[in-house]
């Protein structure tokens, strides 16, 4: 039997997708506010606001030594002043949450200069508020055991006792105060190593609806089932199939990727990579050669499967480097700008935000694959059409389309502008349209890019 609380089980309105701006500041996010709208994404997902440890690694930000809203980022006042800023131009915000622990180290001191350790956190927790699983050092060490994923430490961080009432209300405090500020949702980091009873009962006491969606690394589906009541859950399979897709196996198949047995689409938060994936190469990033990270994203924004999240980071050398020069966010143009990559700006992508706000639930129609397994192209009712070329040579087709007979801009070599198309224009004959779509790109149309 389903769950009832005040969440809501997928980003509302018309405007659905969400960029991830991973580890800007709250002035940088709020200044960029104005392009997200321009560019029709709906919500900015924003890296935790929490006091949290010293460092200059990306992870810092993930280990918590209090609930005040001070950190590397920026005060309460600027995150106020970002979320309020937002809201006014339509782009709600969704919180990194991080409800599983607190630090992974013995003691230290925060970013405001706070002290601690490991099992004591002066005037949030004590020792008695964590779990003590009995393995060595309390670390996980059989990820299959649901016991151990839920109670044991993650890589040596404190693992919050999230069956305590105590626990459960600090921590509803901590997301009512978000919310009070005009937060409009939570991505819980590490959700698969909190009992979904748990997390449930956190959520009912939230003061007003939230969206929540759930980072639950299982490619198994067990964890996957058990959070599907609590919210929507971060399907991890999807940028795994999506990378060895478009790098080994071919993109043919992923027209049928609704039949997959995976979550419904209407629990599923998809993503072609994020933070954590890019940095451990278990999915396309911006690095991927081939222009495959573009085509990915080109695929998630069209087909018709879960919530999309955009990530949007910074370049980096190693898995632990942090954000480029203490600039916590800076784009200034269509293309990476000072160590930060920007991929929510990228040309391409931004033509698909539009495309998937104007096809919104236009059903899949005309699939078309090619002996070759690295073509694939669909429709999307009357609405739009796309053509994704995996391959090393040109792929020349006539396709046939529900869209009317006209003259449209290709979205994802440019915009629709004021005189026509900045890109490549494609037209609609006798319900068929001819295209040569050059290696490793695509094509896009919808109606409302006519010309």
């Amino acid at each position: 039997m389903p769950m009832h609380f005040l969440t809501e089980r997928s980003t509302s309105g018309s405007k659905r997708i969400i960029a991830a701006l991973f580890e800007w500041s709250w002035v940088s996010v709020q200044n960029e506010c104005p392009f997200l709208a321009s560019a029709g994404y709906g919500f900015v997902q924003v890296s935790p606001p929490h006091e949290h440890i010293t460092g200059d690694a990306w992870w810092t930000s993930y280990q918590v030594v209090s609930y005040e809203l001070q950190s590397k980022r920026g005060s309460r006042d600027q995150f106020a002043a970002m979320v309020e800023a937002c809201n006014a131009y339509g782009v709600r915000v969704i919180v990194d949450a991080v409800l599983n622990h607190m630090t992974g180290l013995d003691s230290g001191k925060s970013v405001t200069g706070r002290s601690f350790t490991h099992y004591s956190y002066p005037g949030t927790y004590s020792s008695s508020d964590f779990h003590y699983c009995p393995t060595r050092n309390h670390a996980i060490e059989d990820y299959n055991d649901e016991n151990q994923v839920e109670t044991c430490e993650l890589l040596g961080l404190a693992d919050l006792n999230t069956e305590s009432d105590y626990v459960r209300g600090r921590l509803a405090q901590y997301l009512n105060d978000l919310l009070g500020l005009g937060v409009a949702g939570f991505r819980v980091d590490a959700a698969k190593h909190i009992a979904p009873d748990s997390l449930a009962n956190i959520f009912s006491r939230l003061s007003t609806n939230a969206y929540i969606t759930q980072e639950v690394t299982d490619t198994t589906g067990l964890f996957v089932t058990k959070h599907q009541n609590v919210g929507d859950v971060q399907v991890f399979n999807y940028p795994y199939t999506l990378r060895g897709a478009f790098l080994n196996t071919g993109i043919f198949n992923l027209g049928n990727i609704n039949d997959r047995g995976w979550l419904a689409s209407g629990s599923a938060n998809v993503f072609v990579t994020n933070h954590d994936t890019e940095r451990d190469g278990s999915s396309l990033s911006y690095k991927s050669g081939n222009n495959v990270y573009v085509l990915a994203n080109v695929f998630m924004l069209s087909y018709p499967y879960g919530t999309p999240t955009v990530h949007s980071g910074f370049a980096f050398d190693n898995d632990q480097q942090g954000a480029p020069d203490g600039n916590y966010g800076t784009c200034t143009t269509n293309g990476p700008t000072n160590g930060w990559e920007c991929q929510h700006r990228w040309t391409p992508i931004v033509g698909m935000v539009g495309f998937f706000n104007y096809v919104g639930s236009s059903p899949l129609t005309n699939v078309v694959t090619t002996s070759n397994n690295q073509q694939l192209a669909y429709g999307r009712g009357s609405s739009g059409h796309v053509v994704i070329n995996n391959a090393d040579s040109a792929w020349q087709i006539t396709l046939t389309t529900g869209l009317a007979d006209c003259s449209y801009c290709d979205v994802v070599s440019g915009p629709k502008s004021a005189t026509g198309c900045s890109g490549a224009v494609i037209t609609v004959k006798g319900g068929s349209f001819d295209v040569l779509v050059p290696p490793r790109q695509a094509i896009a149309i919808h109606a409302g890019a006519s010309v």
